[in-house]
């Protein structure tokens, strides 16, 4: 999977700000959607507090190595699915984390089944399509446009 596709996509979709900010949760956060935990250096900075690009680079690798391994712990074929399919699941992957898209069982369904006319509805048919409508629309129509690959 093209991990430089999928930063330009998460940045999109997440935005990328320098300094810590509260995303819609009201949770500190930094970079590309990168969470504070008590891990981080950042955990008891204030918002606003400006981050580097190095930094934002550390968090972002490290998060996407964490969805790549998620992905291929719900997906056996994750590295043999067409590579939109696997940035699809993996921008998924990145906005919901592995407990809750790992709930869509019949998307999974469908993808394992190459059908992904069925995954896209399964898409479709869920909260998240609500909560993040743009992001999802574009993707629901990317998984429908998979039809005919294997």
């Amino acid at each position: 999977m093209n991990i430089d596709k999928l930063r330009e996509e998460l940045e999109s979709d997440e935005g990328c700000k320098h300094e810590i900010y509260l995303d819609h949760f009201k949770f500190p956060t930094l970079g590309i959607g990168h969470l504070i935990t008590d891990w981080d250096e950042e955990y008891d900075m204030e918002v606003g507090t400006t981050v580097s690009e190095e930094r934002v680079k550390e968090c972002f690798e490290k998060d996407v190595k964490q969805v790549i391994k998620d992905c291929e712990k719900l997906y056996d074929d994750f590295d043999h699915l067409p590579e939109d399919a696997q940035l699809i699941i993996a921008n998924m992957m990145f906005n919901m984390g592995y407990t809750r898209l790992s709930k869509f069982r019949a998307m999974k369904s469908g993808v394992d089944a190459r059908d992904w006319n069925k995954a896209a509805d399964e898409m479709v048919d869920s909260r998240w399509y609500e909560q993040v409508p743009n992001r999802a629309k574009r993707l629901v129509d990317r998984m429908r446009s998979l039809h005919g690959s294997i």
